[in-house]
């Protein structure tokens, strides 16, 4: 597991665009697993620092009491369609794994019951239409491989 800022340091550019994948809209989606072990979608936000990528959930939320329980998660960026007559200019979407880390609250926070979490990062993703736009380029990071490129046909 790494921080973010780990990961930036070993490849700035490739966080640079997964942040900027983040950035795009204001919800992203997040997975966790239920009791069960089968998977929960919900919807969440995510904030960047230059050495963590932090998030918050109400308190008495099923994803909250999800990630007490097993705090394993994974969170993709939001979904923004290729262009139709120009897929290759498509910058792609974005995704993360790790376990959340209980952090302490901000000062200001007003939610009762809420939980703040950082995450330890295991994967990042960052996947795109190449040029010409005939294959997918899967750029990724893994704390063994490190960052990598890849093509799918």
């Amino acid at each position: 597991m790494a921080s973010w800022g780990e990961i930036a340091k070993q490849a700035p550019e490739f966080t640079t665009r997964v942040r900027e994948r983040f950035a795009a809209g204001t919800n992203k989606t997040i997975a966790t697993l239920r009791r069960d072990g089968s998977p929960r979608i919900s919807a969440s936000e995510l904030e960047f620092s230059d050495e963590e990528v932090t998030l918050g959930m109400m308190g008495g939320s099923m994803k909250l009491l999800d990630v007490r329980r097993d705090p394993r998660i994974a969170v993709h960026s939001p979904t923004i369609e290729p262009p139709v007559d120009a897929p290759e200019s498509w910058p792609g979407d974005a995704k993360l794994a790790g376990t959340v880390v209980p952090v302490d609250p901000p000062a200001d926070n007003p939610y009762e019951g809420a939980g703040f979490f950082r995450i330890d990062i295991t994967e990042v993703v960052l996947t795109y239409v190449g040029t010409p736009a005939d294959h997918l380029v899967i750029e990724s990071w893994h704390p063994v491989q490190g960052w990598r490129r890849r093509k799918r046909h």
